[in-house]
C-alpha cells in the first residue's frame, strides 16, 4: 500500500498515512523490535487529513495463484477517512476505523527545521501518537520524516535532557525500546517541545522541532475517543 496524501481544514498540511507495510516490506525488517500497525476526515469542500504510519511487522509474502486474475483497486471507504475531534494548539486529535477498527490518533508539524548540508529539499513531517484498541495498542509514537531514511540508521526523539532511540524503515520511525514508550509519551505532555534528528539515505542530517502547546489536551481527547 502507498503512502495516502491528504490536506487538513486546520492549514497545508499534508499527512502520510499506512495501515499496512507489503509484505515483501515487512520480509525485511528482521533486526527491530516487532510490534503492530496504525489513521484520515471525511470529504468536505476543503482537503483533508491523515493516519500514521503503521508499526512494520515481519511476515512471509503470500504468492498470488498463478490462474488468480489481478484485482482493481478499491477506494478508500468513508470511514477510512479520519474525523477531527479537536484542535488543540498544535495537535490535531483525530479518529477512523479502517476495516472497521476503530484508531485514535493525535499529530503535529515541526515548528521548524533544518537539513544539513543546509535547504535540502523533502517533503513535509509529521509526528503521531496513536491508540488502536482491537490491538491493545495505546499511545504509539511514530514519525514520518519527508525522506527515506539511511539504512540500518537510527533516529533520535528529545524533550529536554531525555533522549529516545528509534529504529527506522523508509521514512517511518518508531521508539526502539517499547519500555520507553510511555516515558515519551509523559516527557512529552511535561515539555515544550521534542526535537527529532535522523539521517537521509544521502546523508542529509534533519533537526525537526515540534511545539507541545495543547499535546495533552488532544492525547486525553484520544484517549477518551478510544479507551
Amino acid at each position: 500500500m502507498t503512502p495516502i496524501r491528504i490536506f487538513s481544514t486546520a492549514g497545508p498540511l499534508i499527512l502520510a498515512a499506512i495501515i499496512a507495510y507489503p509484505a515483501a516490506s515487512l520480509a525485511q525488517t528482521t533486526t527491530t523490535p516487532q510490534r503492530p500497525a496504525a489513521p484520515a476526515k471525511p470529504a468536505t469542500a476543503e482537503p483533508q487529513p491523515a493516519k500514521p504510519q503503521a508499526k512494520p511487522q515481519a511476515k512471509p509474502q503470500a504468492k498470488p495463484a498463478a490462474t488468480a486474475p489481478a484485482a482493481a483497486p478499491k477506494p478508500a471507504a468513508a470511514s477510512d477517512q479520519p474525523t477531527l475531534l479537536g484542535q488543540y494548539g498544535d495537535w490535531g486529535a483525530y479518529s477512523a476505523s479502517p476495516g472497521g477498527k476503530k484508531i485514535c490518533f493525535t499529530l503535529a508539524k515541526p515548528g521548524s527545521s533544518q537539513t544539513n548540508p543546509p535547504n535540502r529539499p523533502r517533503d513535509p513531517a509529521y509526528l503521531f501518537i496513536s491508540s488502536r484498541p482491537a490491538e491493545k495498542v495505546k499511545e504509539e509514537v511514530s514519525v514520518i520524516i519527508g525522506y527515506p531514511f539511511k539504512p540500518n540508521s537510527e533516529a533520535t526523539a528529545a524533550v529536554g535532557s531525555a533522549a529516545f532511540t528509534m529504529y527506522t524503515q523508509n521514512d517511518g520511525a518508531w521508539v526502539k525500546n517499547a519500555a520507553e514508550e510511555a516515558k515519551l509519551v509523559d516527557a512529552m505532555r511535561k515539555g515544550a517541545d521534542v526535537v527529532v534528528k535522523g539521517e537521509s539515505g544521502r546523508g542529509t542530517k534533519t533537526t525537526d522541532t515540534f511545539s507541545l502547546k495543547g499535546i495533552s489536551q488532544a492525547l486525553d481527547r484520544v484517549d477518551k475517543e478510544c479507551k
